[in-house]
């Protein structure tokens, strides 16, 4: 055996067990911060019981949603160049975001009483789970794995951010066009924040698309990431802390239908939703660099795919032939082919995920 990955195959967890942990990890992190916001067992600004209201409605809807997908055929094709044990996985429905995402959108906006802010950030998050069920249905329906055009999914994308950004002009301070750094710094951007505004919904929206490659992954990582942006909006933005924590349940409720083996693949439909609401949620609150820490697995799982990309066309021969940097692109495919499980890469990064969590809590609380 490759004593490179002995330690890593010796560890391994089941995906219940992942399950289990997560669940006990973000239920204890949020009945902590609200019994020290004083926010224990409220609604408006708190993290646990919208958290627990939307794991349960979601894990619940799943249980009915899912048979129906079943008996539409929404099932999913598996790239055949990929790693040979997702071959199995051909024929699990796709497209879950379809009660992911409505289901947490829904209470949110309903417990904040139907704040603007949450109403905002609602609309952009269903425009983009739109955009990604207009692809998923492409998909099924060619039986293929092309779905919409990249161009067509990036006009529709820059459009609905540019909308986004046009409330954000005429309804916001003229200050949020100055970009909050931690610890006190900011830089003054002007006009050039709009079009970074537009730039972070995409590009947010494509990495959480792309990250999403592995039961009970994406799921997962945005339960953590949510629920750690909502503990740091806590003090300023009540009403998107209850947002964040019903996104976050929302997670953690499909990845008891997503984690391994998965039962359900949430699909661009998901996807694309919820990176639209974290780039959503972060330019409305002025938190860019928070979003930018919180994101490190998604950025990284996006850099991945670049530089495998940008390697191969920079050594192709003349046959028109390049080399890979990685086995396979995004990260996680690469540590699968390289010996990884797929509750290990997931267990992994929970971890990383959950300390760059707190790494953005302790900046923040320096910067206060």
């Amino acid at each position: 055996m490759d004593t490179k990955f002995s330690s890593v195959k010796s560890f391994n967890l089941s995906g219940q067990t992942l399950l289990l942990f997560l669940s006990l990890g973000l239920s204890v992190f949020a009945l902590s911060l609200d019994g020290v916001n004083g926010q224990l067992f409220q609604i408006q600004g708190s993290l646990f019981l919208p958290w627990l209201v939307c794991t349960v409605a979601v894990s619940v809807l799943g249980s009915w949603v899912i048979p129906i997908l079943v008996r539409i055929k929404a099932g999913q094709f598996i790239r055949e160049d990929g790693p040979q044990a997702h071959l199995q996985k051909a024929g699990t429905p796709t497209m879950g975001g379809v009660f992911l995402i409505p289901a947490g959108v829904a209470i949110a906006v309903i417990l904040t009483q139907f704040h603007p802010h949450v109403i905002a950030v609602s609309a952009l998050t269903l425009a983009y789970g739109l955009i990604g069920w207009l692809d998923d249905w492409q998909i099924l329906r060619r039986k293929s794995n092309k779905g919409i055009s990249p161009k067509m999914k990036l006009a529709l994308q820059v459009g609905f951010a540019t909308l986004f950004c046009l409330w954000l002009l005429a309804t916001q301070s003229p200050t949020l066009t100055t970009v909050a750094l931690p610890l006190g710094f900011a830089i003054p951007l002007g006009l050039l924040f709009w079009p970074l505004a537009i730039f972070v919904q995409v590009a947010e929206s494509n990495a959480t698309n792309l990250t999403d490659g592995v039961d009970g992954l994406m799921g997962g990582l945005g339960a953590i990431a949510f629920l750690g942006l909502g503990a740091y909006l806590a003090p300023t933005a009540p009403e998107l802390t209850t947002f964040c924590a019903c996104m976050s349940g929302s997670c953690l409720g499909f990845v008891t239908h997503n984690r391994n083996p998965a039962k359900v693949f949430m699909g661009d439909t998901g996807a694309l939703a919820l990176g639209g609401a974290f780039a959503t949620v972060a330019l409305l609150t002025n938190s860019l660099w928070v979003l930018l820490i919180i994101s490190g697995i998604f950025f990284v799982e996006t850099l991945s795919v670049i530089a495998q990309v940008s390697y191969y066309k920079a050594t192709k021969n003349s046959d028109g032939v390049g080399k890979r940097l990685l086995k396979m692109a995004p990260l996680h495919h690469h540590l699968e082919l390289s010996g990884w499980q797929e509750t290990q890469v997931v267990g992994t990064f929970y971890l990383i995920n959950a300390i760059l969590v707190l790494i953005t809590l302790i900046l923040g609380y320096l910067s206060t």
